[in-house]
């Protein structure tokens, strides 16, 4: 797994749609439940969240003040170059890259249509087609 650039925050601070890694994978925060502090306990986070790439639920259980790793993720605009059974090529506008990536379940992806992309690493997913 190819790792991008990443920060540090404090398990607290997480809101659902926020970012963070869990065992080197990008999540995004679906639900966040805190407990009360306990007698000889800290306040503990449970975090739920879904790989962005992969859709897979993985969560957390964590003090509030503990760090964790949250990805910074690269958000860009792409054209569809070619459409290639359950792939697509696509080209970036402004650096002019190509990416294979894997295609969306959005209908109307053909070649020439503009898309969003979002990209942490080696890992790309194209979100949306921009436009109608």
């Amino acid at each position: 797994m190819a790792e991008g650039e990443k920060k540090f925050t404090s398990v607290g601070s997480l809101k659902p749609g926020s970012y963070l890694l869990i065992d080197g994978f990008a999540c995004q925060v679906r639900t966040t439940d805190k407990s009360k502090p306990g007698k000889h306990g800290s306040t503990k986070a449970r975090v739920v969240a879904f790989d962005v790439f992969s859709g897979q639920k993985r969560g957390i259980l964590k003090p509030t003040s503990a760090d964790v790793e949250v990805p910074i993720m690269a958000k860009g605009s792409a054209q569809v170059v070619a459409v290639m059974g359950d792939s697509l090529q696509i080209m970036d506008l402004s650096s002019y890259e190509t990416f294979d990536v894997k295609k969306p379940d959005t209908p109307g992806l053909s070649s020439g249509v503009e898309v969003e992309y979002i990209r942490w690493g080696d890992n790309i997913k194209v979100l949306r087609q921009k436009g109608s």
